[in-house]
């Protein structure tokens, strides 16, 4: 017989997986502080996204720590490249718009852009931004409106306040309410994240 705790913890990873945003996700380029990366899965597992891809070809790729990340590595997957195409490639050919984080004349607002789409966002490098590359190949180029003297937050910040925006417009056309994967897909995750 299953203890209360048992059947808690079952229920709480049968409803997270539930919700998980597969249509949604996160690329991160070459984003140097492993505390930045992992504040960012800790923001990541928060509204529901199941996969970060990593492109790293200038900084090594991060390890992500347990304490920083609040044990979120344990939840959210990863893929790494080693390059802009490819990542790309792979992401377009399953069906997502690219967006990408920049302070760029031709960037529009967030706050105009449509997160409820099948979409993946890109968030670049703390000094560096995002590559001239990921600029030119990116679907749309986005900035967060800022009033004050200095005109950049943390990446890790900058990631949460995007997410959080895709997760008020994905709450209110009711995507959190139906799973996006399969029934076996579903049970595939449940299943793993039952044996952690």
């Amino acid at each position: 017989m299953k203890s209360y705790k048992t059947e808690k913890r079952t229920q709480k990873i049968i409803s997270v997986a539930n919700a998980r945003q597969k249509s949604l996700r996160i690329i991160l380029e070459n984003i140097h502080d492993p505390h930045n990366v992992s504040a960012i899965f800790r923001t990541c597992d928060a509204v529901g996204i199941q996969k970060v891809s990593l492109i790293y070809y200038i900084e090594k790729f991060p390890k992500i720590g347990k304490k920083t990340s609040g044990s979120a590595f344990k939840w959210v997957e990863k893929d790494k490249y080693k390059d802009v195409k490819s990542c790309f490639d792979n992401l377009r050919a399953e069906g997502y718009s690219i967006y990408a984080s920049t302070l760029d004349e031709n960037a529009v607002s967030f706050y105009d852009l449509d997160f409820t789409k099948k979409v993946a966002i890109v968030m670049g490098n703390e000094h560096r931004g995002i590559s001239e590359e990921v600029a030119r190949l990116a679907d749309k180029k986005f900035f967060i409106p800022m009033l004050g003297m200095v005109q950049s937050l943390n990446v890790s910040v900058a990631t949460a306040v995007v997410l959080y925006e895709a997760l008020r417009q994905r709450q209110k056309k009711g995507m959190y309410e139906k799973s996006e994967f399969t029934k076996e897909e579903l049970e595939d995750l449940i299943n793993l994240w039952c044996k952690k």
